[in-house]
C-alpha cells in the first residue's frame, strides 16, 4: 500500500469510527507532520551542523516497511533518551564521512553493504569509534532466508535481487564491532558473524502506550459512562463502544490475527484447521484478520463471520486489537522463525487482550504459559483445545489479559527497559577525549597539543577537537586525522550549544576555553593544559588579563597538566595547584641531524618569533645581528606573521613556514639566535639542536629545563647585546666548542624523543 493510500484509508477509518471532529483533527496533524517535517529538514540542512551525540542511528531499511524502523530505531532512541543518552539519526543513503564528526557510537540498522558504508565503517574504526549492527531478522545470509516459503516461491529475477540484498546485509554485519538484536535465538546465530552480540528486545514506545490507553478507555470505560457526561466530540466513539459492548453481552467472541506481512501466510496455515473447527463449533465466534493475508479457501464458508482490514498504520492497531477478545500468534518452528520477536503478544497485552502463541522462540521465552498468555504446540488439536478454552471462559480471558498487561507495562516499554540498552552502549563505547582550542592555526602550542592527541588516538581514545570557528571540519597531523566541531557558543552561554553527547574527558588549552568545560553539563572529567602564563599576554588595564589569571584558581574538579617545569613551578607556588607534568618532546625522525660546514661561505643565522609579541623580544635579536659583518653573516627571519620592522637587516624573510618544512630551514642555518624572555616551552632551540645546529639564547622559564650553558648551547643575559655577539663569534671560531655543543645538543634531543615520552604523555590524561 502506498503512503497516500495508507493515509487515505486511515482517515476514512477515523471518520467512520471516531466522527468528523477527529477526522478533521487528524487531517490537520498529518499535514503538519508531513509538510512541517519536510520544512524542518530542509532548513536544518541549510544551517551549519555542529551537533554532537553519544549514539547516531543509521537506517538502511526502506520506508515501504516502516515497522522495523520504528521498533529498532525510534523506540531504541527513546529508550536511550530515557536513560540520559543522547542520539542522532541519519539514513544510510545520506551518509558521508562527515557524520563521524558528530557521534561516538554508530548503530547501523538493516543496511546492505555499499562502498560508502564500507569506507564509513573502516574510518570509524580508525578514529576509535564503535560501529554496531542492529538486525531484527535473519536476513543476513541466504541459508536462512531460503527457508521462508514466500521467498522460495519468488520469481528467479526477484529472488536474485532479494538474495543480493541479504548477502550485502551480512557483509555489513561482519565489518561491525558488535551487534544488537531482538531475541536470544537470533543472537546465537549472529555470533557466527560478529564477536559480540547483545539482546535488546523490541519494546513499546510511550506513544504506543498512549494509544493503547485510549483504546482501553474507549472499550472498557466509555460505554459505562452516563450518556449525559459524554463530550460531543466523543459521541461517535461512544456509539461504537456501546455497540461493541452489546455484542459482547450477547456472547460474541472475536479472534484476531494481525499479520505483519505476506510472508506470514505459512504461519496462518498452522492454525487454519483449528480455526475452521472453532468457527464450525462456536457460532458466536468471529475472525478478525488485519494485514496482508491471502484468505484460504477453507474459510470462504465463514466469510460472513470474517472481518478483514488491510495493512494499516500502527496508530490504529491498538484500537483494532482491543476490538478482539483473543489474539493469536502462530509461528512455524524454524531457525528463521525462532529468531522473531514477541511483538504481537506485547501489542495485545497493552490493550488487555490475551494471546495464544506458538510454543516457539521469543514467545516461549517471554510468555509465562497460563499466566501471561497461552502457548501451543503446532498441532491442530492443541490449537483447537486452547482456543475453545478461552472462547468459553471470559474470566480466564480477563485474568490472563490483566497479568500480561501488568507484566508488559513494567518490562516491555521503552522507559521500563531503558537500562538494558544503556548498559550495552556504555559497554561498547570507547573512552573519548575532547580538546578545546581557540584556533587551530599553526603554532607551537597547537602542535604540542596535536602530538598529545595523536598519541592518545594511537592508544585507542576517541579524539575530538573543538574549535571556535568553522574554518575546518577535519584536522590532519602526522598521518592522523581528527574530527573537528565548533562549540558555537561564547563563553558563559550554553543555551544555543548543539552538543548533547557525553564527553569523558575535556581538555582546555588557552584560558578562554576553560569556561566551556566548567559549564557543559555532560563533562565527566576536566583538564586544563597549561603551556604558558597567559596572564602576561595582556597589558595592564586589559580586563582579559584578570579573566586569564582567574583560570589558575579554577574549581578543584579541574586537573592541571603541563609540559613545562616552569609552568609547573608557578602553578604550585603561586596558585597552590596540584599539577601533572610530562616532558615536552620532539619527533626525531622529522629532524635528522647534519654537520654544519663553517669553512666556506657565509654563516647563516636564523631568528625566529613574532616581532609584534613583546615577550618574543625579537628586536634584541636584530640589535645583535645588525652589528655583525654582512659579508660574513647572512640573516634569515622566520615568523608566522611575516611582519618585520624597518631597522631589521634581513637577507631572507621566510614568513610562515609549514611545519613539515621547518626542519629543512634549520638544517640550512648554522646558528639559531633565540632571545625570547617568556616561553612555556621553547621549541626552536630543541629543534635546532636535533638537526645538529647551534643555539645562542637568552635563558627563560621555557628553555631552562633543557638548555645547559657550555654543554649544548651558549646562554647570555638579556640586554647584553655584546655578550650575544661574542657567543656567536665563539661558535664560529672555536671548533672544539662546536664539537662539544653538537654532541650535547644531539644527546639532549634524543632524550626528548616522543617515543621515549609516550607513556608519560598518555598518563597526563588518566
Amino acid at each position: 500500500m502506498s503512503r497516500f493510500a495508507e493515509l487515505k484509508e486511515g482517515l476514512s477509518y477515523t471518520l467512520r469510527e471516531e466522527g468528523l471532529y477527529f477526522a478533521v483533527d487528524k487531517t490537520k496533524r498529518v499535514i503538519r507532520e508531513q509538510w512541517g517535517g519536510f520544512t524542518q529538514r530542509f532548513f536544518h540542512e541549510e544551517k551549519p551542523d555542529n551537533s554532537f551525540f553519544d549514539v547516531i542511528f543509521i537506517n538502511g531499511c526502506d520506508y515501504s516497511v516502516p515497522h522495523p524502523i520504528r521498533y529498532r530505531i525510534d523506540h531504541q532512541r527513546e529508550q536511550l533518551q530515557a536513560a540520559g543518552i543522547f542520539t542522532g539519526f541519519a539514513n544510510a543513503w545520506d551518509v558521508t564521512d562527515d557524520l563521524l564528526r558528530h557521534g561516538r557510537v554508530f548503530v547501523i540498522f538493516r543496511c546492505p553493504l555499499t562502498d560508502t558504508i564500507s569506507q564509513f565503517i573502516r574510518k570509524a574504526k580508525a578514529l576509535n569509534k564503535r560501529v554496531i549492527y542492529d538486525i531484527d531478522d535473519l536476513v543476513i545470509d541466504t541459508s536462512y532466508t531460503d527457508l521462508i516459503p514466500y521467498v522460495a516461491a519468488m520469481k528467479p529475477e526477484d529472488k536474485a535481487l532479494y538474495d543480493d540484498g541479504v548477502r550485502r546485509m551480512g557483509e555489513t554485519l561482519k565489518l561491525c564491532d558488535a551487534a544488537i538484536t531482538t531475541t536470544e535465538d537470533l543472537a546465537a546465530e549472529l555470533r557466527r558473524y560478529v564477536p559480540r552480540v547483545y539482546v535488546n528486545r523490541n519494546t513499546a514506545s510511550e506513544l504506543m502506550l498512549r494509544y493503547s490507553d485510549i483504546a482501553v478507555r474507549r472499550r472498557d470505560v466509555l460505554p459505562k459512562l452516563d450518556p449525559s457526561r459524554i463530550d460531543r466530540h466523543e459521541h461517535k466513539q461512544y456509539q461504537n463502544a456501546c455497540a461493541r459492548e452489546a455484542r459482547r453481552k450477547q456472547g460474541e467472541v472475536r479472534i484476531g490475527y494481525f499479520s505483519g506481512s505476506i510472508t506470514h501466510n505459512a504461519d496462518f496455515d498452522l492454525v487454519l484447521e483449528a480455526l475452521v473447527r472453532v468457527l464450525q463449533d462456536r457460532s458466536q465466534v468471529k475472525l478478525v484478520i488485519v494485514g496482508d493475508l491471502d484468505l484460504p479457501e477453507a474459510l470462504v464458508p465463514f466469510s460472513d463471520r470474517i472481518i478483514a482490514t488491510p495493512f494499516c498504520e500502527w496508530k490504529r492497531l491498538p484500537m483494532l486489537i482491543a476490538d478482539c477478545d483473543i489474539n493469536i500468534a502462530p509461528l512455524g518452528d524454524s531457525i528463521f522463525n525462532r529468531a522473531k520477536s514477541e511483538n504481537k503478544w506485547v501489542e495485545a497485552s497493552l490493550v488487555k487482550v490475551p494471546t495464544v502463541a506458538s510454543n516457539v522462540g521469543a514467545f516461549k521465552t517471554m510468555i509465562d504459559d497460563g499466566v501471561t498468555g497461552l502457548l501451543c504446540d503446532n498441532v491442530p488439536d492443541a490449537w483447537y483445545q486452547t482456543l475453545v478454552s478461552l472462547v468459553d471462559d471470559s474470566d480466564k480471558r480477563l485474568q490472563i489479559a490483566s497479568a500480561a498487561s501488568s507484566f508488559c507495562r513494567k518490562n516491555c516499554t521503552t522507559v521500563g527497559s531503558c537500562q538494558n540498552i544503556a548498559h550495552i552502549i556504555q559497554q561498547e563505547m570507547t573512552p573519548n577525549l575532547a580538546m578545546f582550542f581557540p584556533s587551530l592555526k599553526t603554532s607551537g602550542g597547537v602542535l604540542v597539543a596535536l602530538k598529545h592527541l595523536a598519541m592518545l588516538q594511537d592508544a585507542g581514545v576517541d579524539v575530538l577537537l573543538v574549535n571556535t570557528d568553522d574554518t575546518t571540519a577535519w584536522k590532519t597531523f602526522e598521518g592522523h586525522e581528527f574530527p573537528v566541531l565548533n562549540r558555537r557558543v561564547p563563553s558563559g552561554k550554553m543555551d544555543d550549544c548543539q552538543f548533547r553527547g557525553t564527553i569523558d574527558k575535556g581538555v582546555a588549552t588557552l584560558w578562554d576555553t576553560l569556561d566551556f568545560l566548567e559549564r557543559y553539563p555532560r563533562m565527566k572529567k576536566k583538564y586544563y593544559f597549561v603551556q604558558n602564563f597567559e596572564t602576561d599576554f595582556y597589558l595592564p588595564g586589559d580586563a582579559l588579563k584578570l579573566d586569564a589569571n582567574a583560570t589558575y584558581v579554577a574549581p578543584d574538579d579541574v586537573t592541571y597538566v603541563t609540559i613545562s617545569r616552569w609552568c609547573e613551578g608557578w602553578l604550585k607556588s603561586d596558585f597552590n595547584r596540584v599539577v601533572r607534568f610530562a616532558p615536552n618532546g620532539i619527533d626525531l625522525a622529522s629532524f635528522p641531524h647534519v654537520r654544519r660546514d663553517f669553512s666556506s661561505g657565509k654563516i647563516r643565522i636564523l631568528i625566529e618569533g613574532d616581532c609584534d609579541s613583546e615577550y618574543k623580544n625579537v628586536d634584541e635579536s636584530f640589535f645583535i645581528t645588525n652589528t655583525l659583518d654582512p659579508e660574513k653573516y647572512e640573516i634569515w627571519y622566520m615568523s608566522y606573521t611575516a611582519t618585520t620592522k624597518p631597522f631589521y637587516r634581513i637577507d631572507r624573510n621566510l614568513g610562515s613556514v609549514p611545519h613539515s618544512e621547518i626542519a629543512d630551514v634549520y638544517r640550512q642555518c648554522h646558528i639559531l639566535l633565540k632571545t625570547s624572555i617568556l616561553e612555556s616551552f621553547s621549541y626552536p632551540p630543541l629543534e635546532m639542536m636535533a638537526t645538529g645546529g647551534y643555539v645562542v639564547a637568552v635563558p627563560n622559564g621555557g628553555n631552562a629545563e633543557f638548555l645547559e650553558n657550555e654543554v649544548n648551547c651558549l646562554l647570555y643575559k638579556q640586554g647584553d647585546y655584546r655578550a650575544g655577539v661574542e657567543a656567536i663569534e665563539r661558535i664560529v671560531d672555536d671548533a672544539d666548542l662546536r664539537e662539544r655543543l653538537y654532541k650535547g645538543g644531539v644527546d639532549t634531543a634524543k632524550d626528548r624523543d616522543w617515543h621515549v615520552l609516550k607513556k608519560q604523555i598518555i598518563a597526563l590524561y588518566e
